[in-house]
């Protein structure tokens, strides 16, 4: 079996209020065209197809419209696609029956009476176990073993098994995302590799936007990746993945196939944070006609000059590239509890670490009971903001 794995395409994102329309046109037209060229008998899209739970009609006429192309481009192609945390599950079973009508199965809720649901067969090539994103407490123990052990039962000709899964891995590389707990990335939790049963041939992961390999899963679980990056802290190649089983228990053969981003994302410096003049320098020295999104690594003794964005703005005005946000650290800052943080220094707290900070300002000590009371409530936030 030949499957396309893609994931977290975050239709509808906007970087520091730029729209990022023609970008994701581009990146939706090259995996059309990959799929033209390869082929595939299934393309499997695990989860947070939107970056919101709330997409604009633009937005989801541009995920519809992409669908169709790439079923016409391969029209004996499976798709199977699941809700991730960024999507409204109820979004993704809207149009169940008619995108049934082009082999697109949209798979947003567990369903735990059905279960057989979850179960895609791509006759006479393989089977599809789709999971869309939930919270642990609302997928029943054993899930994932009982959807496994009903595809063995029906496994007669030992074809591959794919199953799908939104999720943080534990030993990940989350590298562009903040780790907003000891375990937790994007507000989902941490779980090991063997949460996920037995008996998948390939485990085709989403929520991680760097593309890789789980350790210690033989090459069986693995994050595709974003194909378009997000933040400019996903400063790694973006690409989907091409996946190869021969047969049930054959290892998978993986071919990353490189998306192209028309207007990359550029941090000046890239390795370290300069002097203000510094800064400005670089960005007078970038080539005019590369159309780009520019962060800039300042390093400041208390804080950027008045009018720095403007003037930042006006060195750019010339040229193609976008001045999206200047990204500043303080020099030789201890941030301990009691001091005064910036916009941007809240931004990049956890809010658990926040609660931390003001509890003990005000009353001592944040004591676990308070602290499991804080992660359900924002737990439950989450929760409200999907649905």
């Amino acid at each position: 079996m030949k499957i396309l794995h893609t994931s977290d395409w975050h239709l509808g994102h906007t970087l520091y209020g730029y729209d990022r329309t023609q970008e994701q046109l581009s990146m939706l037209s090259q995996i059309e065209e990959i799929i033209k060229n390869e082929q595939p008998d299934a393309m499997v899209l695990s989860g947070d197809v939107y970056h919101t739970s709330q997409p604009s009609a633009a937005v989801q006429t541009m995920f519809t419209d992409a669908i169709v192309a790439m079923h016409r481009a391969c029209p004996e192609m499976t798709i199977v696609i699941t809700a991730g945390n960024h999507d409204s599950s109820s979004k993704h079973e809207i149009f169940h029956t008619p995108w049934r009508e082009l082999k697109v199965h949209a798979i947003g809720n567990i369903d735990k009476e059905n279960p057989s649901n979850h179960i895609i067969e791509i006759p006479g090539k393989g089977w599809v176990v789709a999971v869309p994103y939930a919270y642990q407490r609302n997928i029943p123990q054993g899930f994932f073993e009982q959807l496994l052990r009903m595809v063995e039962e029906r496994n007669t000709g030992s074809l591959p098994v794919v199953m799908m899964a939104h999720a943080t891995v534990e030993g990940c590389n989350f590298t562009g995302h903040d780790l907003t707990g000891q375990k937790t990335v994007g507000g989902v939790d941490a779980v090991e590799h063997i949460y996920f049963g037995t008996g998948y041939d390939y485990l085709a992961l989403g929520h991680i936007h760097h593309a890789q390999f789980i350790h210690n899963t033989e090459h069986r679980m693995r994050y595709s990746g974003t194909p378009l990056a997000v933040s400019f802290d996903e400063n790694y190649d973006h690409s989907i993945s091409l996946v190869e089983i021969d047969s049930h228990g054959a290892l998978p053969r993986i071919t990353e196939i490189s998306i192209v981003n028309p207007r990359p994302l550029v941090s000046l410096p890239s390795d370290y944070n300069a002097t203000w003049n510094e800064a400005k320098r670089l960005l007078e020295d970038f080539p005019s006609d590369i159309p780009a999104y520019i962060r800039l690594n300042v390093e400041v003794e208390n804080f950027l000059p008045a009018g720095a964005n403007e003037e930042a703005q006006s060195i750019a005005a010339s040229k193609t590239c976008r001045v999206c946000h200047i990204n500043t650290k303080r020099q030789d800052r201890e941030r301990t509890t009691g001091q005064a943080l910036t916009v941007q220094e809240l931004q990049e707290i956890a809010p658990i670490e926040i609660a931390k900070r003001y509890i003990s300002n005000v009353a001592g000590s944040f004591n676990e009971e308070m602290e499991q009371m804080f992660n359900e409530a924002l737990e439950a936030l989450q929760v409200d903001s999907i649905n």
